[in-house]
């Protein structure tokens, strides 16, 4: 074991490298929201079984939101968790810094809610108003993920 972590402990003429990963009191707390939020995110799924073991009776329609407003929380959670590591990398301040730390985890939220919550009345077959919250949270994930990448590619 120990000549495994030697092995990967030092990159090709570098110093070596500390495995110990320090994050941010703002990156510690909003990571561990984000893992709380995978709970509800196995509760869609849940529902998302009911409808296609055919418990629970849906449109086409609402499936197929069903499924999308699934997939955007997994997927968006995972970028939120990611991003929260890129954040610490950069020094942010202002607006820009709060774009970068939570705009994604707000998309997060925002999109797959609207998914749903657009396509929950009975029998729906398109969505209501709350689709609104869809293209909310994707100019939301356009300005945080742009705002972080240019730190990024400029620090």
């Amino acid at each position: 074991m120990h000549l495994a972590r030697d092995k990967f402990s030092t990159l090709e003429g570098l110093a070596p490298v500390d495995p110990t990963l320090i994050v941010s009191d703002a990156t510690r707390a909003t990571a561990g929201v984000l893992l709380v939020t995978i709970v509800l995110i196995e509760t869609g799924g849940l529902y998302l079984l009911s409808i296609v073991g055919g418990r629970v009776e849906r449109t086409p329609f609402q499936l197929a939101f069903a499924r999308a407003g699934h997939a955007h929380a997994g997927v968006l959670v995972t970028l939120a968790l990611v991003s929260q590591l890129f954040a610490d990398a950069v020094v942010l301040d202002g607006p820009v810094a709060w774009l970068a730390r939570t705009g994604i985890a707000g998309a997060a939220i925002l999109m797959p809610a609207g998914f749903f919550l657009s396509s929950m009345a009975r029998g729906a077959t398109r969505p209501n108003r709350l689709i609104s919250l869809v293209y909310a949270g994707a100019v939301l994930l356009g300005l945080c993920a742009a705002s972080l990448g240019i730190a990024l590619l400029t620090s």
